[in-house]
């Protein structure tokens, strides 16, 4: 095994190991990445002495934080194409997880963001640890939550999803469970047991579900279940605006201070993600919304608030970005339609699901 490769494969007894190895850029995923991950799953799907997939991250801060941010930066400001392409191939590799024959078991320790959720909440088995911070934070920089996580938020009970896209918050162990982002709490301390235990030779409990359940305990207790009312109450509204008012007159803190973060987000971005999460609800595959997803994030690509949110975030930190249009009112509802229109001549649908028909916007508003 070469450790030097971005993506590490090792087979243990029946199970194949695949590491995430880019522990300094907390295993962020590049394309080479995405596409050794493609043939490996492709291999190991008709491979009979492989019987379930094992997914980590490579070091302790987390399993993967997302997509090379700076990388789909550099790109975007240079107006290359080369991250359609990158998201082309990942979004493909999002519907094959979720559809893999065989069990495949997500390691969910620390942080797991964007692109990383894409690689594991898709999958059969997502175990997350005391340790784990599961989020997509995409509308903090001026882009739309993408790898089908439109579709995870979207069945989210009640209104909690709505809250997490919009907000871009990170969630626990409880709370993944509870969103339906993760299935199983597992100690940190216990993982190379269950890593070794998933490689060994089948016994009387061959199953990679059964040896998961054996090591699984209950998670430290989370936020979002007392929150219900508040969240449920004020999500619920077609508009980002009558969002916003219900949560200032709620008269809770915990509601004002997620309207304050509303408000330290991209205006269009925010619009764009509400109206991208009531769609998802409606369309009837994974397939479907990745379509739609793909639609959503070339033409965020090709918004400058994706270049200014980056810089402002990543780059040079300075968090004041400058967004365009800069609020909420100067929003144009044909602008939020057309993220979801069709693309043009001379671009490639992603085309995953069989004749997808768009779903109408209702004047850019979500509902």
């Amino acid at each position: 095994m070469n450790d030097d490769l971005p993506v590490l494969l090792e087979k243990r007894g029946t199970c194949l190991h695949l590491t995430l190895n880019r522990p300094r850029a907390l295993n962020a995923l590049s394309h080479t990445m995405v596409r050794l991950l493609d043939e490996a799953l492709s291999r190991a799907e008709h491979d009979e002495s492989i019987a379930s997939v094992l997914l980590s991250g490579a070091g302790d801060r987390g399993l993967c934080a997302g997509g090379d941010i700076r990388a789909l930066h550099d790109d975007a400001r240079s107006s290359g194409r080369a991250s359609l392409e990158f998201w082309r191939d990942e979004y493909r590799l999002n519907a094959r997880i979720a559809r893999f024959p065989k069990p495949y078991v997500a390691l969910m320790d620390g942080i797991v963001m964007g692109g990383g959720v894409g690689v594991s909440a898709h999958s059969g088995i997502r175990v997350v640890t005391e340790r784990s911070r599961v989020a997509m934070p995409e509308t903090a920089i001026g882009f739309v939550p993408d790898v089908g996580g439109t579709r995870l938020l979207a069945t989210a009970p009640g209104q909690l999803g709505t809250h997490l896209a919009l907000t871009g918050r990170s969630v626990g162990a409880a709370d993944a469970v509870l969103c339906g982002l993760a299935d199983h709490h597992v100690p940190a301390r216990l993982l190379p047991a269950l890593t070794e235990a998933l490689g060994e030779p089948p016994g009387q409990n061959p199953s990679a579900a059964g040896i998961v359940q054996r090591f699984a305990t209950e998670p430290p207790a989370g936020e979002l279940a007392a929150d219900r009312d508040w969240i449920d109450g004020c999500y619920a509204a077609d508009s980002v605006e009558e969002i916003l008012r219900r949560l200032r007159e709620s008269g809770l803190p915990a509601a004002e201070a997620a309207a304050d973060e509303l408000l330290t987000k991209s205006p269009l971005a925010l619009k764009v993600t509400l109206a991208a999460v009531r769609r998802a609800a409606r369309l009837d595959s994974l397939e479907a919304v990745l379509d739609q997803e793909f639609r959503v994030s070339s033409r965020a690509f090709e918004h400058p608030d994706f270049v200014e949110g980056v810089r402002a975030r990543i780059i040079d930190k300075d968090n004041a970005p400058q967004w365009k249009p800069g609020s909420l009112a100067e929003v144009d509802d044909q602008e939020v339609a057309r993220f979801f229109a069709p693309l043009g001549p001379g671009e490639q649908e992603l085309g995953l699901a069989p004749g997808p028909t768009p779903i109408p916007v209702n004047g850019g508003q979500a509902g």
